[in-house]
């Protein structure tokens, strides 16, 4: 799942009412203006009155090949593909070969504390199964095939890091288990039953698990965009994400499976109710979202360099869907400005426009930061000739000037305007302005 850098706020659209016409073409040029400066590369996709109404895809499938992407293009999901792994286990919940209460270790005894997790307690992330995507020995595997048991020899490893059920705390090893659970019950691999349960039921053509990219097929790699070049991204065997990020789709077919979900065409919908019990804004396979007065449903995710979101918002059966690529965008900014195209509202597309400073002007800016009443201080200093900035327990993030005093980093939606003669600096991040001060 995303993680802000510093702050988080909700997410507002301000601005005179527009017309659904003039906003869609905005939003067009938008995505368009967002490709030309390297900032994303995807798929975009809106559902309004439950019907796609708004598509657009930039970029490439495969920058070495000069192919560019379109509306068939197949994307990693990552996490997204936990809510298709939930609806499996409802299903399954159906058709009675498991249940909500049964115990994990009617199935993996050797994990711990499996006689007090529940599979309710894996699709809500509240087990204390250790995330084995958190260590730094993922980076060593993931790129390798794996089998089930290598995967459970993986997690079993790890001390439980809190009592199963006391608290919340995503784990992808929740949902690598729900998948190997999935297919021990089923006697099935679990791409099977994607298909004959999800796909075909939905007529999904191009949503199924994913294996080796093959971009002779449709199928879109990813990047980074640094030094002015396309990087490729290493790509995670597919193996090892069972149930908990392996699936491959298209923002249109993403759409599709999240209104079949709501309307009941894969499981009841007293059982698509229950997904929805949200316990720390998570459900079963679900995460709750809120925009403006509107409270929606739906999930994120990241997978290499894949980042995707599908959300849907039942009381003005509206949803939003994207994958991309690459980016170098912070991905609410881009969900504010689809649902302005969703609610006929205004909305400024940004300057990308930046600046060289040479670095005896950016001397003034360095120094730490605090801010009363901020958990976090903030480090200003220079790296390779380039404004850095590093807030308490986080990565450093490159600053761009767009002017002498002011700088933004994209990925995350941050602006800081610098004030050196008061000596302190204010930050926005999501419309939330919070002044820091130089120690």
């Amino acid at each position: 799942m995303f993680k802000k850098l510093l702050f988080l706020s909700a997410i507002g659209i301000s601005g005179m009412v527009f017309s659904q016409n003039t906003v869609k073409d905005k939003m067009f040029n938008y995505l368009d203006s967002l490709f030309v400066h390297h900032k994303v590369m995807g798929s975009f996709a809106l559902a309004e009155n439950n019907n796609p109404t708004f598509i657009k895809v930039v970029g490439f499938a495969d920058v070495e090949k000069n192919q560019k992407a379109n509306v068939n293009t197949q994307y990693r999901i990552g996490s997204i593909s936990k809510t298709f792994t939930a609806v499996l286990v409802m299903k399954a919940v159906e058709e009675k070969k498991i249940s909500l209460d049964k115990k994990l270790s009617d199935f993996y005894p050797e994990i711990p504390n499996a006689d007090k997790i529940t599979i309710e307690n894996l699709l809500q992330h509240r087990t204390g199964i250790h995330n084995l995507t958190d260590e730094a020995e993922f980076l060593q595997y993931y790129t390798q095939p794996h089998t089930g048991n290598d995967l459970v020899n993986i997690i079993k490893k790890y001390k439980s890091d809190f009592a199963p059920g006391s608290k919340y705390e995503y784990s992808n090893s929740n949902f690598i288990l729900l998948g190997l659970i999935l297919e021990k019950i089923y006697k099935k691999p679990y791409a099977e039953l994607i298909k004959n349960k999800i796909a075909k039921p939905l007529k999904l053509t191009l949503t199924g698990v994913g294996g080796k990219i093959d971009t002779s097929k449709n199928q879109a790699k990813s990047y980074q965009y640094s030094g002015g070049i396309y990087i490729a991204a290493p790509e995670t065997d597919m193996s090892v994400p069972i149930g908990a990020g392996n699936i491959v789709s298209t923002p249109r077919e993403l759409l599709t499976f999240i209104l079949g979900l709501e309307q009941g065409k894969l499981i009841t919908k007293e059982n698509v109710d229950k997904m929805k019990h949200f316990i720390d804004d998570y459900g079963y396979g679900l995460v709750k979202f809120q925009f403006e007065k509107y409270t929606g449903f739906g999930h994120n995710g990241a997978i290499d360099g894949f980042r995707s979101e599908l959300i849907y918002f039942p009381e003005f059966k509206t949803a939003v869907s994207f994958t991309v690529n690459q980016q170098d965008v912070d991905s609410d900014e881009i969900f504010s400005r689809m649902m302005a195209v969703a609610t006929g509202k205004d909305f400024e597309i940004p300057n990308f426009q930046t600046i060289s400073i040479p670095e005896d002007d950016l001397q003034k800016f360095i120094g730490n930061y605090a801010s009363p009443g901020v958990p976090l201080k903030i480090n200003i200093f220079i790296q390779d000739k380039k404004l850095m900035a590093q807030a308490t327990g986080q990565s450093a993030f490159p600053l761009d000037a767009t002017s002498a005093t002011s700088f933004k980093f994209d990925l995350a939606g941050i602006v800081i305007n610098f004030h050196p003669e008061k000596k302190q600096f204010d930050i926005i991040q999501s419309g939330m302005k919070t002044t820091f001060i130089k120690e």
